[in-house]
């Protein structure tokens, strides 16, 4: 059901630098709650990550840790349940996918919203992600408000949902909802803030500080300099189009080269290029390095798990530590905050049990195959073994969940 607004709010900005997060243009209306001065903040935040390798490294990794791979129940028992994990919505996608767009959304935004579709007999659930960029929460609290483009928001555009636990009646029949989830921050009420709102400006030296090194790429990496031409000519627009011709043809990326043309008269050609020399490479290397450190810092993150090390050697076990670190401090909190309401969900609507529902939660990779017996393992780890022990006769397999048959 699209419910009708009297008046319009447009967002208007010129920005082409993501970083420039708080812009001049304001956005002021009584029908939402701006996200950012221009109403544009997720733009902006989306833009950032696109362009930025490590930034958007973390957001994906994170997400994929976060969403695991996949979901296990006690199928026998549950056979309403393991189909919902299967088929979550009418999209046919599963309780995992939808997961990983949740916690892309709120790792990238600090925002994510899903919508929850039912009837009035409740014969049904289907859950669908909504992109963050397109929600913004109306001014009762009570409601969100989807546009395709607040850049260009038009009101009869826009569908207006209430927010969980209400559920309102829609035009087809169905009854709507929309989970809200946050990270809290002081002083925000209506939006989250993204955990790593102290990275933005060393995510902005990682991004330029690459942009840099593709425009030397792209010079060839010729010198800067001056270059002085000696020519006679007629009138400023003749001497224009030789200073661009020469920048065609020899700048490479245009302004690494300033040619300069000056009336030589009948005296001898002077022409010469004035190099401009540049000693601080290894100071942009290093700024560019400790960027990059910083970013996972700001991420609450691990260096490891975003591929930053593996060129000074593969360590197994310090992947393993820190995916147990970051397991017990990030993602199994994130887990029961996203699926807390699920859960909930599938008890009053489905009338299901979802005890025996769990994230299957891998680390990237193993210390031991999986095929070693558990006397083996012992033995590797310097441990008492008895290989006559039919306990210790086992596979790791058959001890760890990679044996179990999990729904993706």
């Amino acid at each position: 059901m699209t419910r009708k607004m009297k008046t319009a709010a447009v967002a208007v900005t010129n920005r082409t630098d993501p970083y420039l997060t708080l812009s001049p243009h304001r956005v002021e209306s009584d029908k939402f709650w701006r996200w950012g001065d221009d109403n544009l903040f997720p733009q902006a935040l989306a833009l950032m990550a696109r362009r930025s390798t490590t930034h958007r490294r973390i957001i994906n990794d994170k997400a994929d840790y976060i969403s695991g791979k996949g979901f296990t129940c006690d199928e026998e028992r549950q056979p309403l349940l393991a189909e919902f994990l299967r088929h979550a919505n009418g999209n046919d996608e599963t309780l995992r996918q939808i997961l990983n767009k949740i916690a892309f959304d709120k790792a990238l935004f600090g925002n994510a919203f899903l919508e929850v579709v039912t009837d009035h007999r409740r014969s049904f659930l289907s859950l669908y992600h909504q992109d963050a960029s397109r929600c913004r929460i109306a001014r009762d609290s009570e409601h969100v408000i989807l546009h395709h483009n607040w850049a260009d928001f038009r009101e009869k555009e826009a569908v207006i949902l209430p927010l969980y636990p209400r559920f309102e009646e829609q035009s087809d029949g169905s009854l709507r909802s929309v989970v809200h989830y946050k990270d809290y921050e002081p002083t925000f009420e209506h939006y989250g803030v993204p955990p790593y709102i102290a990275g933005f400006g060393v995510s902005a030296i990682a991004y330029k500080t690459d942009r840099w090194n593709i425009s030397r790429l792209d010079n060839s990496f010729q010198l800067s300099g001056v270059m002085m031409l000696d020519s006679s000519v007629d009138n400023e627009i003749e001497a224009e189009r030789i200073v661009r011709l020469a920048e065609r043809k020899f700048a490479g990326n245009p302004g690494q080269v300033m040619f300069v043309l000056r009336d030589a008269g009948k005296e001898q050609d002077h022409s010469q290029f004035i190099p401009i020399q540049s000693g601080n490479e290894g100071d942009w290397q290093a700024l560019h390095q400790q960027a990059v450190g910083d970013i996972v810092v700001a991420h609450s993150w691990f260096r490891t798990l975003s591929g930053l090390d593996y060129s000074t050697g593969f360590s197994a076990e310090r992947i393993l530590h820190e995916y147990e670190v970051a397991l017990n401090t990030v993602i199994l909190g994130e887990q029961e905050e996203l699926l807390d309401p699920i859960r909930e969900l599938l008890r009053n609507i489905l009338r299901t049990d979802c005890s025996t529902m769990e994230v299957i939660n891998r680390p990237p990779t193993r210390s031991k195959p999986i095929y070693m017996k558990i006397w083996e393992a012992r033995k590797a780890d310097g441990l008492d073994y008895d290989p006559q022990d039919a306990r210790q006769q086992k596979y790791l397999s058959e001890i760890t969940k990679y044996n179990i048959r999990h729904i993706d």
